[in-house]
Order: C-alpha cells, then structure tokens, then sequence
C-alpha cells in the first residue's frame, strides 16, 4: 500500500525537512531544481519562488512542461540585482513573502523552493527574522527548499540539512559569458 502512495505523491512523507544549497560555487539552483524534477517525477506538487530573478531562463521553459506538478514564479526585475536594491526589488520580495506564507498553508503542494531567499536576506529585501518565521511556521510535511549565498547563520541553525558549494575552478574567470542550457 505504502507504495502506491509513494507513486501517486499523496503520502510520500509525514515529515517535510528543511534544505539549504548555499555557498560561493555553481549549482544551488541546480540542485534544488534537480529535486524539483525527482519530486515531480514521484508525484509531488512543487512550487518554486525565484527571489530576486527575472527573466526567461532556460529551466522556466523547462518546468513549463510539467505544469500540472511544478509551478514557478518570478519575484524580481529581468536579471539579478546589481549593486543597490531597488524599492521595486524590495515590494516583489516582500510580496513573494506573503504568497508563500499562503503558498506553504494551501496544502497544494509538497515541496516549497524558495530560489534565492539567501541573497533575499543579504541585501535586506526581506528580514532574516521573516524567513526564520516562515520556517518554523510550516507544514510539518511540507518539504522547504531554500538557495542562495551567504546564508545567515539564523537559517543555517534552523536547517536539517546544509550543503555549502565551493568554487575550486570555474571557466567565468577565463571570460567564458553564461550559456543558454547550462548556466542559463
């Protein structure tokens, strides 16, 4: 029985754990996303909230032919923030904040991502206090996903789990630009 549960994505789970993909190295993104297609694949619903980004990047088009299992939104200008954030910057990370809290209560979905809260915090977009609430205020069986650079040591503490990328080499500093498919 158990099993059939697990395909059909209805109680694959009773406990959701809480993840970061943090650190100065590529693939925090990739990694969530990567679980984003394993739990898609197992029949858990996903949504993704992409803090920060704009954009038509390669995996929006991607996900969009799974959307009756993942669905992504976008919670930022076309791009990434350079320098100092905008106000616009700041009202679509807060905005992104209150439809998540909503988001993770809707019992819609099994896995939360929220891609670039890390980053959210750093420049103070949203407060380190609202993401640590927004943990301890989940679903217990809602799995929660959280990326970005430099993780405040407040949401590290929260986390179960905590995986740190490390650049050791990386082809950007020969002048290689982002490639549609691989970084973009």
């Amino acid at each position: 029985m158990m099993a059939k549960e697990q395909k059909s994505g209805k109680t694959a789970w009773r406990k959701g754990y809480v993840q970061i993909y943090t650190g100065n190295g590529k693939g925090k993104t990739t990694a969530a996303f990567g679980l984003a297609l394993r739990a898609a694949g197992a029949g858990l619903p996903v949504f993704i909230a992409q803090f920060a980004k704009g954009g038509d990047y390669s995996e929006i088009r991607a996900f969009g032919r799974f959307e009756d299992l993942i669905k992504l939104k976008q919670y930022g200008r076309e791009g990434f923030i350079h320098g100092e954030p905008t106000e616009e910057d700041i009202r679509a990370a807060q905005e992104a904040l209150s439809e998540i809290r909503e988001i993770l209560h809707s019992g819609k979905y099994k896995v939360v991502i929220l891609d670039e809260a890390n980053i959210a915090t750093f420049f103070e977009l949203i407060s380190v206090s609202d993401l640590a609430a927004l943990i301890d205020d989940r679903p217990e069986d809602v799995e929660l996903v959280i990326t970005g650079r430099n993780a405040d040591p407040v949401i590290i503490d929260k986390a179960d789990l905590v995986t740190e990328m490390r650049e050791v080499k990386h082809y950007y500093t020969e002048g290689v630009p982002a490639r549609p498919g691989i970084e973009q």
